[in-house]
């Protein structure tokens, strides 16, 4: 067809170095596609324009970006994957030219109808990127000719492969961002330590599930350790490689709760400026930790029910469903059935979120675990707070396994980290080993023991001997058991190879 020559002009050259700016000024994956469609009706002189992103995983077509008189009306609406002439573009990966578009059998007509727009001729042009399609830039009838011409296509085809770069690349440093904040949230993960009956059938608990898909709920009092069984049953499973995002839901309002599980619009509400990702995109591929689930809004109880049924939620303020590939571990320390029954948590959720649940054991049932778990912790806090490790002495540690620790975990550590610090400024000199007395602990933990030990009997200093033969007695048989492989001998114990070293000179261990 003959046509009126429109070589790469100096004009066009022009807009397309201003789009290339205007495309990569901005790293936002929704800027950057609207930058997209403006310069795209702008290169091409064109009434309207658009891009049509493709999302794989549901298999759609997305309109994400739009000029023209109908822009925001066709924002967010969606297609099934293949429909229409930009399906059949990315399918091909070839840019097209229909100029009669009546008369085009592959034409789509839906989007027309809808909005009450006539589409008189189509340029399409794939984005391609590494051989894999992200979707299309598709203009509408030129604004100066009849029809679109050839040089047209050749002009489109040079843009959208600025444009596919250009979308790659801000799609990566969004995935980027996203896989840097689940490792922020990932490096936080520890050990769950104990010997005790209790302690082991939780890690068996979390062995037996980790490995699958299943949604687990954690019970439990406050501090006793289930973020750290949540971070266990990531790093075990299959999605290891991918973000573990946790929040607290209990320490957020209710306005708030919503935008941060699921996200919000672009003009959502006031002062959102721009689409941000809530916590269950941030944790795509990966894991999602709901602590405290007890303590969610019945009416956003409704929305986290249809993630776990339908696996697809909607931004605040958006009208786009998008896919949730994600593994939700949920915790709690209320009685959920007594808030059912009180209106306050919802059957079909709770239904939903106890598929697998594992019950976290109080520090005062499993007191057999305090010395290996005090002293995994001072390893930590000696870290922490560039000190050297102390010992922890016999009546000291007496006084810590007769208290019944309401406060768990969470408390023993705090109760460590002071006695640490005062343990490291008391000590006589700077060559000699920090330990840890009942005088370096909380008046409340003196009272568990008759004496200090200044005055400690025979019977309590027998007591304290008692307990140091009993981890050593324990060490050396996980040493046994595993023929003197510290790596596996130290997993058995739930302690990490470091704490094992330090027991193994304490107490003089050789094979």
């Amino acid at each position: 067809m003959e046509y009126s020559s429109r070589e790469l002009s100096a004009e066009a050259l022009s807009a397309l170095v201003d789009a290339s700016a205007a495309i990569n000024g901005s790293l936002g994956v929704d800027a950057t596609l609207q930058a997209i469609a403006r310069a795209a009706a702008a290169v091409l002189k064109a009434e309207a324009a658009s891009v049509i992103v493709l999302d794989a995983q549901r298999r759609k077509q997305v309109f994400a970006a739009a000029v023209g008189d109908r822009a925001e009306q066709l924002l967010g609406v969606e297609y099934e994957q293949g429909t229409g002439i930009s399906g059949k573009a990315m399918k091909l990966r070839q840019a097209a030219i229909i100029n009669d578009v009546a008369r085009e059998k592959s034409h789509y007509k839906g989007i027309d109808d809808k909005l009450g727009f006539q589409t008189r001729s189509v340029l399409v042009a794939p984005l391609v990127h590494e051989n894999k399609a992200l979707g299309v830039v598709e203009v509408l009838n030129p604004l100066h000719e009849s029809h679109f011409a050839e040089n047209d296509r050749r002009l489109a085809m040079v843009f959208a492969n600025l444009a596919a770069i250009a979308v790659a690349n801000a799609q990566r440093v969004e995935r980027l961002g996203k896989e840097n904040r689940g490792l922020k949230e990932s490096s936080r993960s520890g050990e769950l330590i104990g010997a005790s009956p209790q302690m082991l059938k939780v890690r068996d608990l979390i062995a037996d599930v980790a490995p699958t898909s299943a949604t687990v709920l954690l019970l439990g009092a406050t501090g006793t350790g289930k973020e750290l069984a949540a971070r266990q049953l990531h790093a075990q499973s299959h999605r290891s490689g991918g973000p573990f995002i946790a929040i607290n839901c209990a320490a957020l309002p209710e306005t708030l709760l919503e935008s941060e599980l699921f996200g919000h619009e672009a003009g959502a509400f006031t002062g959102a400026t721009e689409r941000r990702m809530g916590r269950f995109e941030l944790a795509g591929g990966g894991t999602i930790f709901l602590d405290e689930i007890g303590e969610v809004p019945l009416n956003i109880q409704v929305k986290l029910l249809r993630v776990l049924e339908e696996r697809e939620m909607f931004r605040l303020g958006g009208t786009r469903a998008i896919g949730c590939d994600v593994r939700v571990i949920a915790a709690t320390n209320r009685d959920l059935q007594a808030e059912i029954a009180e209106g306050r948590f919802r059957q079909d959720l709770f239904y939903r979120l106890n598929v697998f649940p594992i019950d976290l054991p109080p520090l005062r049932l499993r007191t057999g675990d305090i010395p290996l778990l005090g002293r995994h912790l001072l390893g930590q806090l000696s870290v922490e707070l560039k000190l050297p490790l102390p010992d922890i002495s016999p009546d000291a540690m007496a006084a810590l396994e007769a208290y019944d620790f309401p406060g768990n975990v969470r408390e023993l550590r705090n109760i460590l980290e002071r006695a640490c610090l005062l343990a490291c400024s008391t000590r006589e000199g700077e060559s000699l080993e920090p330990v840890i007395h009942l005088v370096h602990l909380p008046s409340n933990l003196k009272a568990a023991v008759p004496a200090s030990a200044d005055n400690a009997s025979p019977q309590a200093a027998a007591g304290g001997s008692v307990l140091a033969d009993h981890e050593k007695t324990m060490v050396l048989a996980a040493l046994r058991d595993h023929n003197w492989n510290q790596t596996r001998a130290a997993a058995a114990l739930g302690i990490s190879r470091d704490n094992l070293r330090y027991r193994i000179k304490k107490y003089g261990l050789k094979r």
